[in-house]
C-alpha cells in the first residue's frame, strides 16, 4: 500500500489499468487455474530493491501453500470444538478489527512495532497494481480505517501510517464495512483482481505468486498472493519452490472487507499465520 512490495527508496512503476472484459476473462480462468492471469502492458520493467532480509518462517505442512503447482486449494474450516466456526462480522468496523503488532511472532526478528492509526480515505494497496487511485475512487463509500504497522515512530507527513523511511514499514491494513454481506464479497473480489495483474511479468521484475485462499466459514474468507524479488523471477512468473518475502492479503468477513500489504520479508508459513490473525480478526 505504500508504492509497491519492495521497500526503500525506489519509486514503483504504476500499470495501465486493465479493460474491463479482461478483469471478468482473469476472474473466470483464475476459478478453473488458481492463477489469475491478464496481459502483460508494455513498459514494466522496474527493478524495485532487492530486500536484504531473508524470508522468516518457511513453508511448513500445515501452510495454506497450495499443494498442486497452479492450483490453490481453499483451506478448509477449522472442525467444531466447543465454539463452533467463526461467523461473519456485522456492524461497524473499529480499531479492534484491525491487526496488532502481536501477530508477528518474536521469532520474525522484527522488533518493537509501532502503530499509528487513522481513519478516512487514502492509497489502499499496491499502487504498482492499482494505480494511485484512492479506496473512495475505486469503491466509493465514506471512508475506511486504515493501521500502520512499523519499527520506528518517524512516519509520512502525508499519511501517518506509512513509515517516513519504507525500509521501516511491516504492514499496512485498510478495512471497511459494506451494506450487505453480498456488497463486502464484491469489494472483495474487485480488489483482489486488481493486484492478479502483477502475476506475471518480465523476467528480472518483481512478481506476485499464486493466489492462496483462506476460508474459516463460508463467508469468512481471505486471498493471498506472496512476492518475489526480481532476481527469481526468471520465467515471468513466481518461481517453484522457492520463499516468498511477504505479500498482499485481500480479506472479507460478513459486511467488512479489507486489505493487508506486508512488507515483513514473511516466507509462506508465517504470512498464513498472520493473515489467519488478520481474517479472524476482522
Amino acid at each position: 500500500m505504500n508504492g509497491g512490495p519492495a521497500t526503500g527508496g525506489g519509486h514503483a512503476v504504476v500499470r495501465p489499468r486493465s479493460a474491463v472484459a479482461a478483469l471478468v476473462a482473469a476472474a473466470a480462468l483464475g476459478l478453473v487455474t488458481g492463477r489469475f492471469i491478464l496481459p502483460s502492458p508494455p513498459g514494466a520493467d522496474a527493478h524495485p530493491p532487492e530486500r536484504p532480509v531473508a524470508a522468516v518462517g518457511g513453508a511448513s505442512q500445515g501452510a495454506s501453500a497450495p499443494a498442486t503447482p497452479g492450483v490453490s486449494a481453499p483451506t478448509p474450516a477449522p472442525s467444531a470444538s466447543g465454539s463452533g466456526s467463526p461467523t461473519g462480522a456485522t456492524g461497524p468496523v473499529t480499531k479492534a478489527n484491525l491487526l496488532e503488532p502481536a501477530a508477528f511472532s518474536p521469532d520474525a526478528g522484527i522488533g518493537k512495532i509501532h502503530v499509528t492509526d487513522r481513519y478516512g480515505d487514502g492509497h489502499y494497496a499496491n499502487s504498482a497494481c492499482t494505480g494511485e487511485k484512492t479506496l473512495t475512487e475505486t469503491l466509493g463509500g465514506p471512508g475506511a480505517h486504515f493501521r500502520g504497522l512499523m519499527t520506528s515512530p518517524r512516519t509520512n507527513p502525508s499519511d501517518p501510517t506509512l513509515a517516513l523511511d519504507g525500509a521501516d514499514q511491516v504492514a499496512r491494513e485498510v478495512a471497511a464495512e459494506a451494506r450487505s454481506p453480498s456488497l463486502a464479497q464484491n469489494f472483495a473480489e474487485r480488489l483482489l483482481l486488481e493486484q492478479v495483474p502483477c502475476q506475471e511479468e518480465a523476467p528480472g521484475h518483481w512478481v506476485y505468486g499464486r493466489t492462496v485462499t483462506l476460508r474459516l466459514a463460508p463467508d469468512v474468507t481471505a486471498s493471498w498472493m506472496g512476492v518475489y524479488q526480481g532476481s527469481l523471477n526468471t520465467t515471468g512468473t513466481a518461481p517453484e519452490g522457492e520463499e516468498p518475502c511477504g505479500g498482499i492479503a485481500v480479506l472479507r468477513s460478513g459486511t467488512h472487507y479489507g486489505v493487508l500489504e506486508v512488507d515483513a520479508c514473511l516466507g509462506t508459513a508465517a504470512m498464513d499465520r498472520v493473515v489467519r490473525t488478520a481474517l479472524s480478526q476482522l
